[in-house]
């Protein structure tokens, strides 16, 4: 088996005219399974459409984005519970608190964000969490919610090593490292070098994020190996011993079936 990316938006349309060259690139790579994580009610059918092309690769969560919560938020969040308890998902993902592209909604995206977390546990799945500019009021709502039931990943986590301390206090909250950890001026860095590997997953985040020597272009799965060989390079872990304790991780968390 070969690394599992952990958050991969490969149903997007940046992926419409080569994304069965992109996903047998990666695959000949070494990253062998994708996790797809939903954005809203638009990108539904692209996630199963592609789950059914890959099943055996693919697997899909189900959630509405923060950045997609506006002032039609309930309707949406009632299609998407619709969507979630009917179907086999491995995540209730990605949901979370966005402050950097729109704070108008913030208390709306609060009230998303705890019906979320209320169905994952109700449904025994972990959450992949969407932070940016917003530590504290997710860190908020989790000590609020946080118990035995609840589970998850900090997806595209680039906090402090406080922060990270944080959420691995949670007990079952892993911390998702994708390409930002080789940009020098993000520090992250110093932070991973910190962290018990148990802790983390990897993960891209394409088509955004792309790692270095990508940066700026279009991110795709296969640019998992460059940040795992940066992690593995600050960790001083073989590369083999890092894909089987990130993969192990996540087939934990998200009960893969591989």
């Amino acid at each position: 088996m070969g690394f599992i990316d952990t958050h991969t938006h490969l149903y997007l349309e940046q992926f419409d005219k080569d994304r069965d060259t992109i996903i047998q690139n990666a695959i000949e790579k070494g990253v062998e399974a994708f996790l797809l994580p939903n954005i809203d009610l638009s990108s539904i059918a692209q996630v199963k459409n592609l789950v059914l092309d890959y099943p055996e690769r693919c697997f899909p969560m189900m959630g509405l984005h923060p950045c997609s919560v506006a002032l039609n938020w309930m309707d949406e969040l009632d299609k998407i519970e619709k969507e979630l308890f009917q179907d086999n998902y491995c995540a209730v993902g990605e949901i979370g608190i966005d402050l950097f592209w729109e704070k108008k909604y913030l208390n709306e995206q609060i009230n998303a964000f705890e019906t979320q977390i209320k169905w994952a546990k109700e449904l025994a799945l972990p959450i992949v969490i969407h932070c940016r500019e917003a530590f504290d009021e997710i860190f908020e709502v989790l000590d609020r919610l946080n118990d035995a039931q609840l589970k998850g990943v900090f997806h595209c986590f680039t906090g402090t090593f406080e922060q990270a301390e944080r959420v691995i206090a949670y007990e079952n909250f892993l911390l998702g490292i994708g390409g930002v950890l080789t940009f020098k001026k993000a520090q992250l860095d110093q932070v991973v070098s910190k962290i018990d590997p148990q802790y983390l997953v990897l993960e891209t985040d394409a088509p955004y994020l792309a790692p270095v020597p990508f940066r700026g272009k279009r991110n795709e799965s296969s640019y998992l190996i460059y940040t795992a060989a940066r992690l593995s390079e600050i960790l001083g872990i073989p590369m083999k011993e890092l894909e089987r304790i990130t993969n192990s991780n996540a087939q934990q968390l998200f009960k893969l079936d591989l």
